[in-house]
């Protein structure tokens, strides 16, 4: 993947949607939650304080985040799903 976010942002695969409930229901495409969880595949240099200083981010690359349902960009690039996000619209890293 050839993408590179800028400041505070970072790059998000989504979890896979399940498929079927735990009593082993299938779901179809129609009924499937988004998913809330993903993995950082790529992230900016950070945020540039007022006093011109950069502030760098808490996340790394490879690390598993919770996020918002209705955070972020959805984005395809080469086929794949990805959602590109500021780290202040994280949740919590898992």
């Amino acid at each position: 993947m050839k993408i590179k976010p800028l400041a505070d942002r970072i790059v998000i695969k989504p979890a896979v949607a399940e498929e079927k409930t735990k009593g082993g229901i299938i779901l179809p495409d129609t009924a499937k939650e988004k998913p809330v969880v993903g993995e950082v595949v790529a992230i900016g240099t950070g945020r540039v304080l007022d006093n011109g200083t950069r502030q760098p981010l808490e996340v790394k690359v490879g690390d598993k985040v919770l996020y918002g349902k209705y955070s972020g960009t959805e984005v395809t690039l080469d086929g794949e799903e990805y959602m590109i996000m500021r780290e202040s619209d994280l949740f919590a890293i898992l």
